[in-house]
């Protein structure tokens, strides 16, 4: 079978067999498709679509390229949660030890930030000592023990994807549906899991920036994830505006801190972390329905376990043990904090979202280029969210900066992505549609 026939057929707008996809993921792992070759694979994909069955088949084929996890005689659900990115978003932070909790067993396998997204092995990375790369055994260890641990993705799982990705990033290829689907299930079912529940972000913040397109993704998922065997639940969420009150890894840890303690709980943070833990209790056999599994979290959060879970995962994976009782003493903060001043009387009507996530990585606290270092102290706090109504001179934020200069500019940023109107801006619903 030569790769150019493949490529051909796919660019005739012909589906794939299970021998062609196959071959092309060997090939990815194998490097006997060259660059340019597994380029143009991806851009006839881009261009001429792929069908759920193929996807399905990708899907797999990507999966079976490594390491699949299994979780023998585990004593309750195997299960867990993928974002599609924000700005803010911590949720997984908080999630994995809820859903343990309440019987859950959350192997999380997370990311790095991209693009104007943080991601939620940078943010683990401010706790001094955590590591994100234990070895295979100390990782089910922890899960089977405690019931959750947050890592990143090791080399051994789905590699195909991690090669195909690269090439589509550099090639202007990345915006395919049945491509994204594929990317995201292939590492989740290598993970051995029971149940996912997928948050869609939509809006000005997000990869998806219309309904109609999260739609389509969100459909996809949960379609193709059906057909390789993995019951999923897409929520498609705000991502109009920042998430939760604060922004930056160190930041977003302190905030995890004071949400999991009880200390301050930002409501939409709280209301969208609620909502994708009942779906994954529901999707794991452990609540009824959703009204029941948010009773359960809720019981979790106030009896202190969720907290309990979360520091005795951080301990575990190398941090400190006191993380939750002392956060101040580990998570470094930035030489410079500064106050975005709201420039006349008036509600806060917008936020041009992506923006602020651009600005977080202008600040440092992100990535330009692979293997740049992270500024793990830079970032907003006590972000004001959409809705507030201020007196001039009041603060819409604070920065976190590296020095005085960085700080100004960044003030004068995150003004201009906001909008202030005399009027109150209609409120928007924080699930905007629910898939599967």
């Amino acid at each position: 079978m030569l790769a150019q026939e493949i490529i051909r057929a796919k660019r005739d707008g012909q589906a794939l067999d299970e021998a062609q996809i196959n071959h092309f993921v060997r090939g990815l792992v194998d490097n006997s498709w060259s660059e340019g070759q597994v380029a143009a694979l991806g851009m006839a994909v881009f261009l001429k679509g792929m069908g759920r069955d193929e996807a399905v088949l990708l899907t797999r084929a990507m999966m079976n390229s490594g390491r699949v996890m299994r979780w023998p005689d585990m004593p309750g659900p195997v299960l867990d949660k993928h974002s599609s990115g924000g700005v803010g978003d911590k949720v997984s932070l908080m999630l994995a030890p809820m859903v343990a909790a309440c019987g859950g067993y959350v192997p999380m396998i997370a990311g790095r930030g991209l693009g104007h997204t943080g991601g939620t092995v940078d943010k683990l990375e401010a706790i001094p000592g955590y590591t994100t790369t234990p070895d295979p055994a100390k990782f089910d260890q922890i899960v089977r023990t405690l019931g959750c641990a947050i890592i990143g993705q090791t080399a051994d799982l789905a590699p195909a994807d991690k090669r195909f990705y690269a090439t589509r990033d550099v090639t202007a290829t990345v915006e395919s549906v049945p491509l994204i689907t594929a990317s995201i299930l292939s590492k989740k079912l290598a993970a051995g899991l029971e149940g996912l529940a997928m948050d869609i972000k939509c809006g000005n913040g997000a990869f998806a920036s219309t309904p109609e397109f999260a739609r389509e993704l969100a459909e996809s998922i949960v379609a193709v994830a059906g057909g390789a065997g993995l019951k999923t639940r897409a929520l498609i969420t705000d991502m109009n505006q920042i998430l939760g009150s604060e922004v930056g890894n160190a930041l977003e840890i302190a905030e995890t801190v004071r949400y999991l303690t009880g200390e301050w709980r930002e409501p939409r943070l709280h209301e969208i972390t609620l909502a994708l833990c009942a779906e994954m209790l529901v999707l794991g056999g452990l609540a009824a329905d959703t009204a029941a599994a948010r009773i359960k979290l809720q019981a979790g959060l106030d009896s202190g376990l969720a907290a309990e879970k979360f520091a005795k995962m951080v301990a575990a994976l190398g941090g400190p043990a006191d993380l939750l009782e002392r956060p101040e003493a580990y998570l470094a903060a930035a030489p410079v904090t500064k106050p975005v001043p709201a420039p006349r009387d008036g509600h806060l009507a917008g936020m041009a979202t992506r923006d602020l996530g651009v600005l977080i990585v202008e600040l440092g606290g992100g990535r330009r280029k692979a293997g740049d270092a992270i500024d793990m102290r830079v970032g907003y706090s006590a972000v004001k969210p959409v809705g507030t109504v201020f007196k001039a001179g009041e603060p819409l934020a604070f920065i976190h900066a590296a020095d005085d200069a960085a700080a100004d500019r960044a003030v004068a940023a995150y003004l201009s992505a906001c909008r202030i109107t005399d009027a109150a801006p209609a409120a928007a619903p924080l699930v905007l549609a629910e898939v599967g």
